[in-house]
């Protein structure tokens, strides 16, 4: 009796099976898998100095955790520089999160259909995400008056 064993690379596991991911079709999408690599070891690096950054600005500087509250928060965003830096903080991390999760559902959704469905899901949640930051980062306002009441909070002018 002899056994044969199939090459590695041929799609088939040991019960002569055809592998899932061997399955799959659709064409080559070219270079962005590798933009996609090359975009989380950039990302990584550019946001452990946002987030290093955030952390010895909110936590080390001045009273330290004590100091943070709605005030503290509103003083950082009245400086252009803190939005920016917040902004790209959230895109980042988004951005990264995202490409880390649609490559999960890469490897472990074995059906065309699900990984189609989770990566909806997934892009129409960080897209709400990304929009309602952004825009919350851009039109917080610290001393909102409704009906041309002033609303109470103790740190606005009079």
């Amino acid at each position: 009796m002899t056994a044969t064993i199939d090459s590695p690379r041929s799609g088939k596991n040991s019960s002569g099976k055809i592998s899932p991911q061997y399955r799959r079709t659709g064409a080559s999408r070219g270079n962005f898998e590798m933009f996609a690599w090359l975009f989380m070891r950039l990302s990584g690096v550019v946001l452990v100095v946002l987030i290093f950054g955030h952390l010895f600005v909110n936590l080390l500087v001045g009273e330290g955790i004590h100091a943070i509250d709605f005030g503290f928060v509103a003083g950082k965003w009245a400086d252009p520089f803190w939005q920016i830096w917040d902004l790209a903080m959230l895109w980042l991390a988004m951005l990264h999160g995202t490409n880390g999760v649609r490559t999960i559902i890469n490897d472990y959704a074995e059906k065309d259909s699900t990984r189609l469905w989770l990566k909806i899901v997934l892009y129409a949640a960080t897209t709400v995400i990304i929009v309602l930051g952004t825009l919350v980062i851009f039109t917080f306002n610290p001393c909102p008056v409704v009906d041309g009441v002033p609303l109470p909070g103790g740190f606005c002018p009079a």
